[in-house]
C-alpha cells in the first residue's frame, strides 16, 4: 500500500528563522512554501535525494500543531507515507481497525490529499499521502 516515506514534518515556532538555519547549517534549499489554511499552518519543504522536509509553523493558538508545540516542544511531528490511492488506503485501514483521526481525505499542501493516523497506534503522528497536481 505505501509506495515510499513522503516526507518527514518538524514543528517549529518561527519559519523564516528555520529555514534560515537549515539552508545556512545544513545547506539544504528550500523548494516550496504554503499556507494550508484548513489546517492552520504554514509549511516549507527541503527536497534531499529520498525523503523531503517539511517545518510547519502554527498560523494561530487554535491549531493544533501550536498545542503540540506548547505540550512537546519544537521537533518531529510525524512521519508521512505516501500512497497511490487515499480512498483505497482509508477503506484498508478501517477494515483492519486502524484509528484513523478522520474518515475522509483533507486538502494538504502541494495539492494532496491527506489524512492521519492516530499517535497512540504507533507512539507518533503518521500522515498518509496521496499528491496532488498542483
Amino acid at each position: 500500500m505505501f509506495t515510499n516515506i513522503d516526507h518527514m514534518a518538524i514543528c517549529v515556532k518561527d519559519l523564516n528563522n528555520s529555514i534560515y538555519k537549515y539552508e545556512t547549517e545544513l545547506q539544504l534549499n528550500c523548494t516550496y512554501r504554503e499556507i494550508v489554511e484548513e489546517q492552520g499552518v504554514e509549511v516549507a519543504f527541503f527536497e534531499t535525494a529520498n525523503v523531503n522536509i517539511e517545518l510547519i509553523q502554527p498560523l494561530s493558538p487554535n491549531s493544533p500543531v501550536y498545542k503540540y508545540i506548547e505540550k512537546k516542544g519544537e521537533g518531529l511531528h510525524h512521519i508521512a507515507f505516501r500512497v497511490e490511492n487515499i480512498d483505497e488506503a482509508i477503506t484498508d485501514l478501517k477494515k483492519r481497525q486502524f484509528h484513523l483521526l478522520q474518515d475522509t481525505p483533507r486538502k494538504g499542501s502541494h495539492g494532496s490529499k491527506i489524512f492521519f493516523i492516530h499517535p497512540k497506534q504507533f507512539g507518533m503522528l503518521i500522515e498518509i499521502v496521496e499528491k496532488g497536481e498542483l
